[in-house]
């Protein structure tokens, strides 16, 4: 009864969080989202797109087709792209197929460009937490220029 009869464009924003207001829990939609207002927690979910605007204060794990950011955004993005755009802060992890960084973009999260979807024998092995990870220091090699004793000829 409540059923959809047709999808509505990929692009069309159906759900707007406005700038006065505060939203907290799980969303899910068929169109695009537009966040000028507060998240405080849970997830977004839709096979569109997400915009955070300039006003936007967003902590919640977002999976989209593309996510715009211009606000504030702490969390976990899952998506075919992410737009970074000037005057955004972004904290948590990216795991996206393609990347846009305009300046002027605080950016201090996990950065995971994966190109494509990753068949399960490609998954990247998750460090083991009792192994220090060490970098070799490779001395060059001597040149024709010193001698044998190490002093230059």
């Amino acid at each position: 009864m409540f059923g959809r009869t047709q999808r509505p464009a990929p692009d069309a924003i159906e759900v707007i969080i406005g700038p006065r207001a505060t939203f907290s829990g799980n969303l899910r939609c068929d169109a695009s989202v537009r966040i000028d207002g507060s998240v405080e927690s849970g997830h977004i979910e839709t096979p569109a797109n997400v915009i955070l605007t300039e006003t936007a204060r967003v902590q919640c794990d977002i999976t989209a087709k593309a996510v715009s950011i211009r606000g504030k955004y702490k969390g976990t993005i899952r998506a075919d792209r992410a737009e970074l755009l000037e005057g955004s802060q972004i904290f948590g992890a990216l795991y996206v197929n393609s990347f846009f960084m305009d300046e002027g973009v605080l950016l201090r999260a996990e950065l995971n460009i994966q190109g494509g979807a990753l068949e399960p024998e490609e998954q990247p092995v998750p460090a083991r937490p009792d192994v220090k990870a060490s970098i070799p220091v490779l001395r060059p090699a001597p040149t024709r220029e010193t001698s044998q004793s190490g002093r230059a000829a």
